[in-house]
């Protein structure tokens, strides 16, 4: 829901193994090569000009998923290889460049795997990487190159063991109660994973780390004895099955059709703002042909036309989300709703949150679900400015099914701010949480920088004690921060901090580290203060409490 958390407006992320872009300007000639019919069929694939950040001319290749005709003139729907669907748009015919034109192949006859349509049969090949074609997988979007080893099981600290050997690809760790295997990402092959118990000493380089409080331990957890992550609970390839109907949001990309891989809004006013979505939201079919769809910004019902929404309004009663508001600080409030109480809330948050999900899919069945929306208060009423959902009974640990700050709110902090909401109810829950896998782009990076930073924290905060290195296990994080074991030694080995010197495993914070540390906290402003929370969690094991 991942994902969360801004792009910048036209911008496009490359993925690993993209094809070089073609640049300069290719004049489209009409008569140019086109189908044994005479026309641009979909399925082909030619450059296509476009603005990138830079405010500069480029030609992506493109691919034409649809083709329609608007008073007699032609547009085009691209999606730009390698970039994100977000950029996808309707395109004239003077900004495709015909001479360098791919027609589509014809469909195999053979059975592709698991007996599954490809993403668009007749589509040319797509270009994989050899590495990806041998494992079968979709590459994520890196932050930086990392090696990926399946980690099951991780061992108690065995006296008597040899602690200096490193991971290879056939070593792995193993955490605590745990029977499935599970992927964490690691910098450098040649560095040992150490024990969740095993301490490790922590000490800067050059003598440059700052040291202000001791780390206390955090109160006993429950245990954990049903919990996969995402990716293993899934195929081999990362890619589920089958959705679970219990209540993962997981999209099920083989029902990935030419349908929805388009968007078929083209605006939502919201309150005082107009968005536009990035991705195909299963809206009603007579909406999707409107110029602009009207949502009632404390209900979120949607109307088709301004004269609709005025009406609506002076009918509706909300000045905020229903449910109960469990958090307040400032002009910031979340509040608690539960997906059977308020169905209705519940659904149309959903048709919202997908216009800007594309990992997720929508299941009307919010009975398992809890959202919990933020929203900014002025004179008018609480606006809604973002929110995550959670499945009330979570045996994989999940603290966060879907997450999303809405397009005008991204890029001031309430990305963070929402990811650090969710790990706080993970501590009066008396647990350790995780998101819901896979992540968006935008998802990725903002749960990365929150571990980062929240880690850090914990490390920098560390007081030596009779003159000795200060010491932490990967258990007492865990504990401190609510944050998952995988997550955080995943975080440790992105952040290169772990080594292995004279027999222990130490975590060494560079200069470069600790001051791009303090840099960044000294821009994130917005923080959650638990004093003013007041949240009681509940036993949805129960199902008389649903």
């Amino acid at each position: 829901m991942a994902e969360v958390v801004s792009p910048v407006p036209g911008a496009g992320r490359r993925e690993p193994g993209e094809v070089g872009r073609t640049r300069g300007p290719p004049v489209a000639d009409p008569g140019a090569a086109l189908s044994p019919q005479g026309e641009i069929i979909e399925g082909c694939r030619l450059p296509v000009l476009r603005r990138n950040q830079d405010n500069e001319d480029e030609w992506p290749l493109a691919e034409i998923l649809s083709v329609k005709d608007i008073s007699g003139r032609k547009l085009f729907y691209v999606h730009y290889i390698d970039f994100n669907k977000r950029l996808d748009e309707w395109v004239t015919h003077e900004r495709l460049d015909l001479k360098k034109i791919q027609f589509p192949k014809k469909e195999a006859k053979t059975p592709t795997k698991n007996g599954l349509p490809g993403s668009r049969p007749g589509s040319p090949e797509r270009e994989v990487p050899a590495s990806a074609q041998a494992s079968g997988k979709t590459l994520p979007i890196p932050v930086q190159i990392t090696l990926r080893f399946n980690l099951p099981k991780e061992r108690e600290a065995i006296p008597g063991g040899e602690p200096d050997q490193p991971l290879s690809s056939s070593s792995c760790l193993q955490p605590n109660h745990r029977s499935t295997k599970r992927k964490v990402e690691v910098v450098s092959p040649a560095t040992p994973v150490p024990s969740e118990t095993a301490p490790a000493s922590v000490f800067p380089q050059n003598g440059s780390a700052r040291r202000a409080v001791a780390a206390q331990p955090g109160r006993k957890r429950k245990s954990n004895c049903l919990g996969t992550d995402e990716d293993s609970q899934d195929s081999s390839d990362g890619i589920p099955s089958a959705p679970r109907m219990t209540g993962s949001l997981v999209s099920d990309r083989s029902h990935d059709d030419i349908v929805t891989r388009m968007k078929n809004i083209e605006c939502i006013e919201l309150g005082r703002h107009r968005l536009k979505p990035w991705y195909f939201s299963p809206y009603p079919q007579e909406l999707t042909a409107l110029p602009v769809l009207y949502l009632c910004e404390f209900c979120l019902k949607y109307g088709r036309s301004l004269k609709c929404l005025q009406r609506h309004l002076t009918k509706c009663d909300l000045r905020h989300p229903p449910g109960n508001e469990i958090y307040r600080k400032g002009t910031i409030s979340f509040f608690e709703i539960d997906g059977r109480k308020n169905k209705s809330y519940s659904q149309n948050l959903c048709l919202l949150a997908k216009c800007f999900l594309d990992h997720k899919t929508l299941y009307y069945d919010t009975d398992p679900f809890l959202f919990y929306v933020m929203t900014e208060y002025d004179c008018k009423g609480f606006h809604i400015v973002g929110y995550f959902s959670k499945e009330k009974e979570s045996t994989e640990d999940y603290n966060v099914a879907c997450i999303l700050t809405l397009p005008p709110y991204q890029r001031r902090g309430y990305g963070k701010l929402l990811i650090e909401f969710s790990y706080e109810l993970s501590k009066v829950e008396g647990k350790t949480g995780t998101p819901e896998k896979p992540l968006s782009d935008l998802g990725l990076l903002s749960y990365r920088s929150y571990w980062s930073q929240t880690i850090l924290e914990i490390l920098m905060g560390l007081k030596s004690e009779s003159g000795e290195r200060p010491q932490i296990t990967i258990n007492e994080i865990s504990e401190i921060t609510s944050i998952k074991k995988e997550d955080v030694i995943s975080t440790l080995q992105y952040l290169n901090l772990i080594n292995y010197y004279k027999g222990q495993y130490i975590l060494t914070l560079s200069e470069d580290i600790v001051d791009g540390h303090e840099r960044a906290m000294l821009k994130r402003l917005l923080r959650i203060d638990s004093k003013c929370l007041h949240f009681t969690p509940k036993d949805w094991s129960k199902r008389g409490k649903w």
